[in-house]
């Protein structure tokens, strides 16, 4: 068993920690301040090649893997991005870059791929609803057919980046509920050309005020007969979940990528501060009191790396990796906030000063308890899939 990267991860871990030291907190602070993108840094991640790390060489890409890109993801967030760095990775290279590789046609993935590499071409996932967010069987989108296209109906909550997006892969129904063969027959995931969409007045958005993660719009989103035709459905009509699983256990993963660089930034700023700062008469990091909780902060962040790499790992290698993709999020998104509130209070009161990283750090890392999936229902998940219990729902 060899718990070493391969070259290609050290590699990638060592080309994005060059790049984003000239991307810290101070960067990151400003473009949270301002509510923008980080613009520069994207631009940058595109031109190193570091945004197609998962697709094939023939369409651009590096022909790496999913394990090369939650590298290079966990180093972007512990350079200063925290949790919201996520959003890079998560939007286009995780949900349009490594789906299509997977389940796109030949036509899709040289229509898309290309761009999606250099970073030119943008994607968002629609899977929430208003009253579907954990329980996706319950989605209420739907699409029936119109000819040789399908008429997208409906309204999700909670989708990030629309507004840079060109394309939406989103989730819906094509067969209703009551004449589905099985609880996961009769839906399907369509790729939705988001501009196209808008200028025919048939998507809308509006963004929603959120408290945290602010480089990033969360938007609510209305379909109103969104013409797809049927070359843009990914997999097949029907049968949907195959695809959206390798939606969902990438995003987990990605997600809990951001929370260990998470961890490992706020322990990195706490730390420097406790050998800093001195109160009567020497440093508080001298006291127990506050080095016993970020030592074990340190635990858990590198139990939540290790479990990370190792879904991460399982996912490229084609093998089953639920059970790992979940207890790596519940684990490094834990471990992201426990840093983030540890880190708080060695700060003290400068922690509310947004002169320091600390605050901003601290409330993007709680949500990520919450999203991409609550961890109630990620230990739900554990219970029944892991250890055999009887379902609770």
């Amino acid at each position: 068993m060899d718990f070493q990267l391969p070259e290609t991860a050290q590699a990638v871990q060592k080309g994005v920690r060059e790049l984003c030291a000239d991307f810290g907190t101070d960067y990151w602070s400003r473009c949270d301040a301002e509510g923008r993108w980080p613009e520069e840094l994207w631009e940058a991640l595109g031109a190193g090649g570091w945004l197609g790390l998962a697709i094939a060489e023939q369409y651009g890409g590096a022909g790496a893997g999913l394990l090369e890109l939650a590298v290079a993801l966990e180093e972007m967030s512990a350079a200063g991005a925290g949790t919201a760095g996520a959003f890079l990775y998560l939007l286009t290279p995780g949900f349009g870059g490594v789906t299509l590789s997977r389940h796109g046609t030949p036509e899709q993935r040289e229509e898309l791929l290309p761009g999606i590499a250099a970073g030119t071409t943008q994607t968002c996932f629609a899977l929430t609803e208003p009253d579907a967010g954990s329980n996706a069987l319950a989605l209420a989108t739907h699409a029936r057919r119109d000819g040789d296209d399908l008429l997208l109906r409906g309204q999700k909550v909670w989708i990030s980046g629309v507004q840079r997006a060109d394309w939406m892969l989103a989730v819906c129904r094509t067969t209703p509920a009551a004449e589905a063969s099985g609880r996961t027959h009769g839906f399907s995931v369509l790729l939705v050309d988001v501009k196209e969409a808008e200028k025919a007045g048939t998507l809308r958005y509006t963004p929603i005020t959120k408290a945290g993660n602010r480089i990033v719009q969360s938007n609510q989103v209305w379909f109103d007969d969104v013409r797809v035709p049927s070359h843009r459905v990914l997999g097949e009509v029907d049968h949907g979940f195959v695809v959206l699983w390798d939606i969902l256990n990438p995003e987990r993963i990605l997600a809990a990528s951001g929370g260990v660089g998470t961890a490992e930034l706020a322990l990195r700023l706490a730390v420097g501060y406790a050998r800093e700062r001195e109160v009567f008469g020497r440093p508080i990091g001298s006291n127990q009191g506050l080095a016993f909780p970020l030592a074990r902060v340190k635990a858990q962040a590198e139990l939540g790396r290790l479990m990370t790499h190792k879904a991460a790992w399982l996912y490229d290698r084609g093998e089953p990796c639920g059970d790992e993709a979940n207890i790596a999020k519940l684990t490094a998104a834990n471990a992201a906030w426990e840093a983030a509130d540890r880190a708080y209070q060695t700060y003290g009161g400068m922690a509310f000063s947004e002169e320091y990283p600390i605050a901003r750090l601290h409330r993007d890392a709680r949500i990520a308890k919450n999203i991409p999936v609550a961890e109630e229902l990620v230990l739900a998940h554990i219970a029944t899939q892991g250890l055999g219990l009887p379902r609770s729902y």
